[in-house]
C-alpha cells in the first residue's frame, strides 16, 4: 500500500522529489519571467521566494505525508480523526493534480512528437521552411490537428501507466534515479556545448546583468508564484511522496537539497537558453514564453546550429525526461488515495486513474482543434482547466495546508518530524512555524490576487 511502501536509499528519495519538481515550469516559464522582471534582479528575488515560501511550506507538506503515513487524504485522516472535515483539504488536493493532468499529458505528447521527428529529421526537412514563422506554422498545424496529438498522448498515457503499475520502488524510484542522472548530464554537455558558441557571451549578459529598473512590485508577485509552481506546492505530490519516506529522512535537509536542485536546474536552462538566443537569435524578436519558446524559438535555433537534429534530439530528451517523472509524480497522488481508499491493489489502482485520461486528456486536446469554438468562459476546455488549476485551485490547496499544519493540526507534529523525534537538535522548527503561521499564508494570497489581476 501507498503508506507502507518506502523509497530505498537516500539517492532514489532525492531524485524522485526533485523529479516532481522539475517540470515544464523550468522551461516554459522561468525564462519569459526573468527576461520581463531585471533579469539578476528576478534570480536573486526568485532566490530568496524559494528560501522563504518554498523551503518551509515543502517541510510543512512532507510532515503532513511522513506523519500520516498514507495517501494525501488519508493522512489528514490519520493526524486528526475520521470525524474531523479536514481530510477535505486531502480531496482538494487529489482532485486538482488530476485536473492538471488532463492537459499536462497533451503538452507532454507534443514533446514526445518533436523528440520523435528530431531524431527521424521529419522536423528539420528544407521543404518545409525554416523560419520561425515556419516553425510557428507547423506547431500550430500539428496543435490544431486531430489524430497525430492524440496518437502521441495515448503513448505518454501509456508509458505512465507502465512506471506507475510498478509501485514505488520499482516504478518510481527506478525511473528517477535513472531518469535524473541523465537529465543533469545533458544540462551539462548542452550548456558547456553553448557557452562555446560565438555570440553567446551576449545571452549570458542578457540573461545574468540586473536591471532593476524593470523591477515593480508585480516581479515580486511573479517571483513568489515561480517559486510555488516550480516546486509543486499545492498538488499534493509532497504529501504524497513523503509517506515513502522513512523515518530516519531528515525533512528540512531534503527540502532544501529539492529546493536548491530546482533552482539550479532552472538556472542552467537559462544558461542554455539566452546563451543560444544570443549566438542565433535575436531577443527583440524572439518569443520566450511557453510552447513558442519550445516549439518555435528553439527549434529554429538549432537548425542554425551544426548538427540540428542532434542538438534537438538532446534537448527534447531532458523535455521529455521532465514531463514524464512530473506527470507519474502528479499520477501518483491519484493511485495512492484509490489504493488506500479503497485498499485494492497498485495495478487496479493505476488503470483506474489512468484509463480515464484517455478521454479527458483527448477533450483537452480536440479542444484546441476541431472543438475549439466550444469554450466556456471565452476559454478552450484546455485553457479553462489550466486557469482554474493553477490560478485558483493550487493556492487555495497550499493555503490550507499551511493553515492546518500550522493552526489545527498538534503543535508537537511540525516539530517531531523536523527533529526526527528528538533525535535531531533544530533550530530551523521556528523558522518554520513562524513563516507557515504568519508570512506563507499572506505570500500565497499575494498569489492568488496577482493571478487575477494579470
Amino acid at each position: 500500500m501507498a503508506g507502507t511502501a518506502k523509497f530505498s536509499s537516500k539517492i532514489g528519495i532525492i531524485a524522485a522529489t526533485i523529479g516532481s519538481a522539475i517540470g515544464l515550469g523550468n522551461v516554459w516559464r522561468f525564462p519569459a519571467e526573468t527576461q520581463a522582471n531585471g533579469g539578476a534582479a528576478f534570480l536573486v528575488i526568485y532566490v530568496a521566494c524559494v528560501l522563504i515560501l518554498g523551503v518551509p511550506v515543502m517541510v510543512a507538506e512532507f510532515t503532513i505525508g511522513r506523519r500520516g503515513n498514507s495517501d494525501a487524504i488519508g493522512s489528514i485522516r490519520n493526524i486528526t480523526g475520521k470525524k474531523k472535515p479536514y481530510w477535505l483539504i486531502g480531496v482538494l488536493a487529489v482532485i486538482v493534480p488530476y485536473i492538471i493532468l488532463c492537459y499536462y499529458m497533451v503538452v507532454s505528447g507534443w514533446t514526445f512528437s518533436y523528440l520523435v521527428h528530431s531524431i527521424d529529421g521529419a522536423l528539420y526537412t528544407p521543404d518545409a521552411g525554416q523560419t520561425a514563422v515556419d516553425f510557428g506554422a507547423k506547431m500550430h498545424k500539428y496543435v490544431l490537428s486531430d489524430y497525430s496529438p492524440l496518437i502521441m498522448t495515448f503513448i505518454v498515457i501509456a508509458l505512465n501507466y507502465g512506471v506507475l503499475m510498478f509501485g514505488v520502488r520499482k516504478g518510481i524510484e527506478r525511473l528517477s534515479n535513472f531518469a535524473m542522472p541523465v537529465l543533469f548530464v545533458i544540462l551539462f554537455v548542452f550548456c558547456i556545448y553553448v557557452m562555446t558558441l560565438p555570440g553567446a557571451g551576449s545571452g549570458v549578459k542578457y540573461f545574468l546583468d540586473p536591471d532593476f529598473s524593470k523591477v515593480r512590485p508585480s516581479t515580486f508577485i511573479n517571483a513568489l508564484s515561480q517559486a510555488f509552481f516550480s516546486l509543486s506546492l499545492g498538488m499534493g505530490i509532497l504529501v504524497t511522496y513523503a509517506a515513502y519516506y522513512p523515518k530516519e529522512t531528515k525533512l528540512a535537509r531534503t527540502a532544501s537539497t529539492v529546493s536548491v536542485l530546482d533552482m539550479f536546474v532552472a538556472i542552467m536552462m537559462g544558461l542554455i537558453i539566452f546563451p543560444a538566443i544570443g549566438a542565433f537569435g535575436d531577443f527583440d524578436n524572439s518569443e520566450m514564453a511557453g510552447s513558442a519558446l519550445i516549439f518555435v524559438t528553439l527549434p529554429e535555433i538549432f537548425n542554425q546550429m551544426p548538427n540540428p537534429g542532434l542538438w534537438s534530439t538532446l534537448f527534447f530528451i531532458l523535455l521529455n525526461i521532465a514531463t514524464l517523472t512530473s506527470t507519474v509524480s502528479i499520477a501518483e497522488v491519484a493511485v495512492a488515495a484509490v489504493q488506500q481508499r479503497f485498499k485494492i491493489g497498485r495495478k487496479v489502482s493505476t488503470l483506474i486513474v489512468i484509463a480515464p485520461l484517455l478521454v479527458f486528456s483527448s477533450v483537452c486536446s480536440l479542444s484546441l482543434g476541431r472543438w475549439s469554438s466550444f469554450t466556456i468562459f471565452g476559454m478552450t476546455i484546455f485553457d479553462f482547466f489550466d486557469y482554474v488549476a493553477t490560478n485558483i485551485l493550487l493556492p487555495i490547496v497550499a493555503l490550507l495546508m499551511c493553515v492546518y499544519i500550522a493552526w489545527i493540526a498538534p503543535r508537537n507534529i511540525l516539530h517531531d518530524e523536523i527533529t526526527n523525534n528528538g533525535t535531531l537538535r533544530s533550530r530551523f522548527y521556528r523558522i518554520v512555524i513562524f513563516i507557515i503561521r504568519y508570512i506563507a499564508p499572506f505570500l500565497i494570497a499575494l498569489i492568488f490576487i496577482g493571478n487575477f489581476i494579470k
